[in-house]
C-alpha cells in the first residue's frame, strides 16, 4: 500500500461520520417540522429547516413514508437514548421521569400523524410499534423503578400503563388547538407523588 492509499483509508471514516450526522440533522429537522405543522408538511419546509437542497432529502427518503418512518425510529432512539442521561443529570428521579415524559410527548405529537400517511396494513406498521415498545418500554421501567426507589412515585403503576395513559391523552392534541395536552400530562406526572 502506497502513502496515498494510506491517506484515502484515513479520510473515509469521517466522511461517513459527517453524511450521518447530515442525515440525523434532516431527521430532526424533519420531526421539528412535523410537530409544527403534521407529517403532510411540504418537503421544502424540511429542506429549509435542515439547511439542505430538496434533492438530498430526495436521496436519503424517496418517498414520504420512508421520511416518516426514519423520523420515527430516530426519535424512538432519542427518546430511548434519553432517559439514562436524564436519570444521571437530573436533580431527582422524579424530574428526569417528567423531563423524559416531555420528550415522549413530543415523539407522540409526531407519531400520531403516521396514522394518516401508513396505513395500518404496511407491514412496516407493526414493526415500528414492536421497536416502538422495546426500545421505549424498558427505558420508562427503568425511569420508574429510580423514582420508585426514591421514594417519589407511586409504587402500583407500570411503565405499559404510564406510557399508554401519557400517549391517551395526546390524542387529539393535534386537533383542538384549545387541547394542552403537555399540561394534562404534567398533572399526571405530578400526580405520581405517593400520597403522605
Amino acid at each position: 500500500m502506497n502513502a496515498s492509499d494510506d491517506s484515502a483509508g484515513r479520510t473515509a471514516p469521517p466522511k461517513r461520520k459527517d453524511a450521518r450526522r447530515n442525515k440525523e440533522a434532516l431527521l430532526d429537522a424533519a420531526a421539528a417540522v412535523f410537530v409544527t405543522s403534521g407529517v403532510d408538511a411540504p418537503v421544502r419546509d424540511i429542506a429549509a429547516k435542515a439547511g439542505v437542497g430538496l434533492g438530498t432529502i430526495y436521496r436519503h427518503f424517496p418517498t414520504r413514508a420512508d421520511l416518516i418512518i426514519a423520523v420515527y425510529r430516530h426519535q424512538v432512539d432519542a427518546c430511548a437514548e434519553a432517559g439514562p442521561a436524564l436519570l444521571a443529570s437530573s436533580a431527582t428521579p422524579h424530574a428526569a421521569l417528567a423531563q423524559w415524559i416531555d420528550l415522549f410527548v413530543d415523539f407522540l405529537v409526531t407519531k400520531h400523524g403516521l396514522a394518516a400517511v401508513l396505513q395500518s396494513d404496511n407491514p412496516g406498521c407493526d414493526a415500528l410499534h414492536t421497536y416502538f415498545i422495546d426500545r421505549l418500554v424498558p427505558v420508562c421501567t427503568h425511569l420508574l423503578e429510580a423514582a420508585t426507589e426514591a421514594d417519589e412515585i407511586r409504587t402500583d403503576l407500570t411503565a405499559y400503563e404510564l406510557m399508554r395513559g401519557v400517549g391517551n391523552l395526546c390524542i387529539g392534541a393535534d386537533s383542538d388547538p384549545r387541547y394542552d395536552a403537555r399540561r394534562l400530562v404534567q398533572l399526571l406526572i405530578a400526580g405520581l407523588r405517593p400520597p403522605h
